[in-house]
């Protein structure tokens, strides 16, 4: 594959990833002081965490094969994204009691849950970035 289509493909990926990302987890951070409520329904049904896991995991294998670039800094956080994606997905399919219980220890300390989720935010805003502004500036200087 060329460079100008690893580039259109990571731009192409940030463009999903990027608004996802940015969208989420704001609602996230809003949301945590719920969360043990949220979390308590969600493992309560044993098929939800199964199922929420094979999207997981299909999703994280979908970004794996379609997105094997590591020259960049958006390449890197889209390909480090998609293996996140398929190994949650496959621990949620296989042990959710681990995902589960690392939640619940995590709650806790709400702030730095927070800042981490904030921390994700702004990978998303730069992924948002690469994806939809970044390359229109370009083509706008050729």
């Amino acid at each position: 594959m060329q460079i100008s289509d690893t580039k259109g493909r990571t731009r192409a990926f940030a463009r999903v990833i990027g608004p996802y990302i940015t969208i989420v987890m704001p609602i996230i951070i809003v949301r945590l002081p719920a969360m043990q409520d949220t979390l308590s329904s969600f493992f309560g049904i044993g098929i939800i965490p199964w199922m929420t896991g094979g999207f997981l995991l299909m999703a994280g294998l979908i970004i794996i094969a379609l997105h094997q670039y590591w020259s960049s800094a958006a390449a890197i956080m889209i390909s480090l994204f998609g293996w996140f994606l398929a190994f949650r997905g496959a621990v949620l399919m296989a042990a959710p009691q681990l995902i589960q219980q690392g939640a619940e220890r995590a709650l806790p300390s709400m702030l730095a849950v927070q800042m981490g989720f904030g921390l994700m935010m702004v990978m998303g805003l730069y992924l948002t970035y690469v994806g939809w502004m970044a390359g229109s500036a370009k083509a706008r200087r050729l």
